[in-house]
């Protein structure tokens, strides 16, 4: 059960309880599923119970009551606890694995992960000012909307209907890639910084860590080939640390030190300049970081809609960012350390760090920028 299914089921399990008159409330269009928080247990949580305690004229324990016997109810769900003010913490029964079932989604979809029909049919007048950040975010609109079954046309002129503040100067000099991030990341409502900053290869770079995190994935396939073995999905599972990594803002650290020749080894076919370039980090467990690594995996379709329908390409551009940083700290895990040899848990491992890198490439794709092979 991936969490988007499991978020279809809580959604399933509120329609009943309306159906049913125990709660009188709109069913939501949807409802989030995440890690537990502090004091949660199990698989993931939902606060639903808490988004529907005001309309429902309920205290969120009792709306969480209510629903917990529908959900426990369901198939690929184990146990139900309530926590906290009404937080619903649900465990899935083994065989409802959501990473195997998310990653099997992501490659048969491929690039197409994430697309929909939220405009089918629905087609988008951009009335833009005759400035560069503007004609920027509106190409980026017009993919993005494509994802969503619509068509948006773009024309100069009044009544202006999509200007995001103008770039203080051109941002030409920084090449085309960065040019385009300097101009989409940050909100339309923020003025654009146009440094150099967005060329230097180190964690301060948003740029940088998301397309590092891309050629590193695919640095993992190339050399898993010469190991013998390809990306199967399937459980994680494992409880080996993961050795040096990135881990967001505590810290990057040398991610090659999961390669065949010991901790710290760079990866055999690392770019030049990037062998030794992180120097801290921590250890842990692998299953953890691809729990971490699943909800931003599972909520691309959720960010590629509302990026579509609001005209926001920033919404995908930060969405990548965290992508990224939750997937650096398990590609250290992926490949066998040491003398180990290849498992079904490499293989699931290889194949979710595909699955990142998929969409990885498929984002900066709809923003107009490179997903490189190597960096």
């Amino acid at each position: 059960m991936t969490p988007v299914e499991l978020s279809r089921t809580v959604l399933r399990a509120v329609r009943c309880a309306v159906d049913d008159g125990e709660l009188s409330v709109p069913v939501p269009e949807r409802v989030v599923v995440t890690e537990p928080g502090p004091g949660g247990c199990g698989d993931f949580a939902t606060n639903v119970a808490l988004q529907l305690a005001r309309p429902a004229g309920q205290p969120p324990l009792r709306v969480a009551e209510i629903l917990r016997p529908r959900l426990a109810g369901a198939d690929g769900i184990r146990d139900v606890v309530v926590s906290g003010p009404g937080f619903l913490n649900i465990s899935l029964d083994a065989q409802a694995d959501p990473v195997t079932g998310l990653v099997r989604e992501i490659r048969a979809r491929g690039a197409a992960y994430g697309h929909g029909d939220a405009l089918a049919g629905q087609v988008v007048a951009l009335r833009v000012p005759y400035e560069v950040r503007a004609e920027v975010v509106a190409d980026a609109v017009v993919r993005i909307v494509r994802t969503q079954g619509g068509r948006a046309t773009v024309e100069h002129g009044e009544p202006v209907s999509l200007r995001p503040v103008p770039a203080p100067e051109d941002p030409a000099p920084l090449g085309a890639d960065a040019a385009r991030w300097a101009l989409l990341h940050p909100a339309p409502h923020d003025r654009p910084r146009i440094t150099a900053d967005h060329l230097v290869q180190r964690e301060s770079n948003p740029l940088f860590r998301v397309r590092y995190a891309h050629a590193r994935i695919r640095s993992l396939t190339r050399n898993a080939a010469r190991l013998g073995f390809t990306a199967e999905p399937g459980p994680v599972g494992g409880s080996e640390d993961t050795g040096p990594g990135l881990v967001g803002d505590r810290g990057l650290r040398p991610v090659g030190a999961s390669h065949p020749g010991g901790a710290g080894a760079p990866a055999p076919d690392a770019a030049p300049g990037t062998r030794g370039l992180f120097t801290s980090g921590i250890r842990g467990p692998a299953a953890p970081d691809a729990r971490r690594l699943l909800t931003p995996l599972a909520d691309h379709p959720r960010i590629l809609t509302a990026a579509a329908t609001h005209r926001a390409p920033d919404r995908l551009a930060r969405h990548l960012v965290t992508l990224a940083d939750a997937a650096l700290p398990f590609l250290s895990s992926v490949l066998p350390r040491g003398e180990e040899k290849p498992s079904a848990a490499h293989r699931a491992r290889l194949a979710l760090a595909e699955a990142a890198g998929t969409v990885l490439a498929g984002g900066l794709s709809l923003l107009g920028i490179d997903a490189p092979e190597y960096l």
